[in-house]
């Protein structure tokens, strides 16, 4: 069937849920709950934005998302963070 191979990937970009997080301080709401969640509603990938300031997401939320069986893992690094090594260190494998 040609329009299954043509269907659209739908990937969720959180960056709006973890500065909601930040900003209460502790793990409310769960990104990673969310990440799971999402592809348990549907969605193919999840989109990040890490930051210097980690403002959109930490780190560590980037270290341990590949853990949560995405199919897709989309990074919207800049580039300082790329010089860094950070992002190579994070290992995503999808």
């Amino acid at each position: 069937n040609t329009l299954a191979k043509k269907m659209t990937v739908l990937s969720v970009n959180i960056k709006k849920v973890a500065p909601l997080r930040n900003a209460r301080g502790g793990y409310v709401p769960d990104l990673l709950r969310v990440a799971e969640d999402l592809q348990q509603f549907g969605a193919q990938g999840i989109t990040v934005h890490p930051r210097p300031d980690e403002r959109h997401i930490r780190y560590e939320d980037v270290r341990q998302l590949p853990k949560y069986s995405l199919q897709n893992l989309i990074l919207k690094v800049i580039p300082s963070l790329i010089s860094r090594n950070w992002y190579f260190q994070s290992s995503p494998h999808k």
